[in-house]
């Protein structure tokens, strides 16, 4: 932190869901916050920042951000609300959280995600008071859990290349990623290596705007991401592409994988993946025979049926070719394996006692909030506390969602920034801080530094941290363990548990972790076998194919439902974040189907129509975009777009299913088979 008389800068974090965790430098003049801005001594993020944060500062002095507590009036879903002080929300959800908890704590369910990535603001303070009262637990699935775990029965943990060494790699393959929208520095470090001569191939459904500035481009169809890995793998078995000497020394299950490899020619995956063999061929060839290679794997991928076993059939191949004895060489996935959070510290889980709450799917809460009591599923939720997250607009099948957020039975409190669709059917909105108004600690799944946040601004109106707002609850709510005395300069420290690092962290805002330059060089993987595992003994225990292999996804195309959807980021919106902000609005303009030539010409659209994208669970409509970015047979709902934004009410997730993935229990957001009919004209 550095000032003059009238002139303070704050070193902070970006809280947002991405990889690249950048370490922010905040201007504020007078009290007010007036630049938001890239830390350039910080190597990730070398003071370059993504379009939506540049405007940080626009986003926490929106004129629609809500400044005071506010209680429901009208209808559910009405947005009709009138504002209430803090003592008069408090006491009221206090009570009826009591009674609720009284009957049955399991009827109470939190829900959350990452609207902020911070580990206090996140589930710091709220974990404790939920664990307290008891409440049923959240499986928060809704990202990343399919490919999170494969990782782990493959590789052991969410672990793997430091991120500034993809600047040393000859090739780097991008898989399920479109990186310059979603992991800026990421990009940065791949231009580089592609300066330095390294060729880079994208992976992707969609050209994106990484696709068409990589060398090569394989548009596979959605869900065929194993059956492409496992075909690769036949050529590096047939033309001996292979380190034979790592393979015998750092991995398990190599004879039945080169049998189930054996299987998928490129001939097999060409025709599942909609590619040319040729393509397949030459990205094997090139794959083998080219040191250091490495793999940028992200989780666009892995939100199908088969998105488990596609990760783990990925992560197999950099132990094939040996690519882990170079610091250069390799797979990044997630990197947050390596740090080590004390969540039970934080998080108190030792609060519960003898009880043990039910858990519920984040991914199923349209079904899950429809559902009656009853003895396999529990008592039918009946309050709900959402904070960081706005499931009306994110969760699948949203029209379900709708309606169970709507039942007058549900009593409803939303932390919030703004009137969110979420929002819209609360009971009570409380204000919640913005990251540049709160403490908090960051860690990343794109590289390995921690980085801390000090608020650079007093709290805009009424707004309350995330932390305050269940401490208050909790002492309305009788609990007197010292743990919900802690303010959140204690929570910082109790993270990482180590007070050097933390000293460190207030010095300068981030520190790097001791990480290995090659974590697998010599073998060490984190698993049972301490082997990189081609074969599962734990998911086969679980009655799981141990080996990887190609699983279909739900929804094949058909007669009625002919093409398969994606919902891939707006590139200036994140999930539902900054749809709101008046600047990145103005870019992305309204909600855009992306749909090939061929495909429009075939049901008569023509580009800027408005059209109905519909499946047997609802019916969306929005713009097409006749475009080069979609192959034929696919198309792109780009979101998410608030509901009550949308042209009938709806967005993209209103066609997307509950199903869930084959590993990690994750939404199947990409395998969506869905049917477009043109309403005629630009506006219908």
């Amino acid at each position: 932190m550095t000032e003059t008389e009238s002139t303070t800068v704050v070193r902070g974090a970006c809280p947002h869901d991405c990889p690249d965790t950048c370490a922010l430098l905040t201007t504020v003049e007078n009290g007010r916050a007036v630049k938001v801005q890239g830390n350039p001594d910080h190597p990730m993020t070398d003071g370059v920042l993504c379009t939506k944060v540049a405007r940080y500062a626009e986003r926490t002095y929106h004129p629609d951000r809500i400044q005071q507590p506010l209680k429901r009036v009208g209808p559910k879903g009405s947005g009709q609300f009138q504002p209430v002080s803090w003592d008069e929300a408090l006491d009221d959800i206090a009570m009826r959280l009591t009674a609720i908890a009284q009957r049955d704590p399991e009827a109470i369910l939190p829900y959350s995600y990452a609207g902020t990535m911070g580990q206090v603001q996140g589930e710091g303070m709220a974990a404790r008071f939920f664990h307290k009262l008891g409440a049923s637990l959240l499986d928060r699935t809704i990202c990343a859990s399919a490919g999170a775990e494969a990782l782990t029965y493959t590789l052991g943990n969410k672990l793997g290349m430091k991120m500034e060494f993809f600047a040393e790699s000859r090739l780097i393959v991008i898989w399920g990623s479109n990186s310059i929208g979603s992991n800026l520095h990421f990009w940065r470090l791949a231009q580089d290596a592609k300066r330095q001569g390294a060729k880079l191939v994208c992976i992707d459904p969609r050209r994106s705007e990484t696709a068409e500035k990589c060398h090569e481009h394989l548009a596979i169809r959605p869900g065929t991401d194993a059956a492409l890995a496992l075909a690769l793998m036949h050529e590096l078995i047939v033309h001996n592409w292979l380190d034979l000497d790592y393979i015998e020394r750092h991995t398990q299950g190599w004879d039945a994988l080169r049998e189930r490899a054996l299987q998928w020619p490129p001939e097999r995956a060409a025709q599942v993946c909609g590619i040319k063999v040729a393509q397949i061929q030459s990205l094997a060839r090139d794959y083998g025979t080219t040191t250091p290679a490495a793999i940028r794997l992200n989780y666009g991928m892995q939100r199908v049926r088969g998105g488990g076993n596609a990760v783990r059939a990925i992560a197999c191949l950099p132990a094939l070719v040996g690519a882990w004895r170079h610091r250069g060489g390799g797979l990044l996935l997630s990197s947050s394996g390596h740090f080590p959070v004390q969540r039970a510290a934080l998080q108190r889980p030792d609060l519960l006692g003898e009880r043990r709450p039910r858990t519920l799917n984040m991914s199923t809460i349209g079904d899950d909030l429809l559902r009656p009591a009853s003895t396999e599923f529990g008592p039918r939720i009946e309050a709900l506390v959402v904070y960081n997250s706005n499931p009306v607009a994110v969760a699948p099948e949203s029209g379900k969602v709708v309606q169970g957020f709507a039942r007058e039975d549900l009593f409803t409190v939303v932390l919030e920034h703004f009137q969110t669709d979420t929002a819209d059917h609360a009971d009570y909105i409380l204000p919640a801080t913005t990251q540049l108004e709160h403490w908090d600690i960051h860690t990343s799944y794109g590289h390995t530094d921690v980085l801390l946040n000090q608020p650079a601004i007093p709290p805009v109106g009424q707004a309350r941290t995330n932390t305050d707002i269940f401490r208050a609850l909790a002492a309305r709510m009788g609990f007197g363990e010292p743990c919900f005395a802690d303010d959140d300069l204690t929570l910082c420290r109790t993270v990482m548990g180590d007070e050097a690092l933390f000293a460190r962290l207030q010095q300068q805002g981030f520190a790097a972790l001791p990480v290995l330059d090659a974590p697998f060089a010599q073998g060490g993987f984190p698993t049972p076998s301490g082997k990189c595992e081609f074969f599962s003994p734990r998911l086969a225990a679980m009655g799981q194919d141990g080996l990887p292999d190609h699983v279909p996804n739900y929804e094949a195309p058909s007669e009625a439902f002919p093409l398969a959807m994606i919902s891939p980021p707006a590139r200036n919106f994140l999930n539902s974040s900054f749809v709101n902000v008046t600047s990145l609005r103005a870019i992305e303009v309204e909600p855009v189907l992306e749909i090939h030539a061929d495909d429009a010409h075939q049901r008569g659209i023509q580009n800027g129509d408005v059209v109905k994208v519909f499946n047997a669970r609802g019916e969306y409509h929005c713009k097409a975009e006749v475009s080069r970015r979609a192959r034929p047979g696919v198309v792109h709902g780009l979101g998410i777009w608030w509901r009550k934004m949308g042209l009938n009410g709806t967005n993209v997730n209103q066609l997307t299913s509950q199903h869930l993935t084959d590993i990690g229990r994750a939404p199947v957001f990409y395998d969506c088979a869905v049917q477009v009919a043109s309403l005629k004209g630009p506006h219908g």
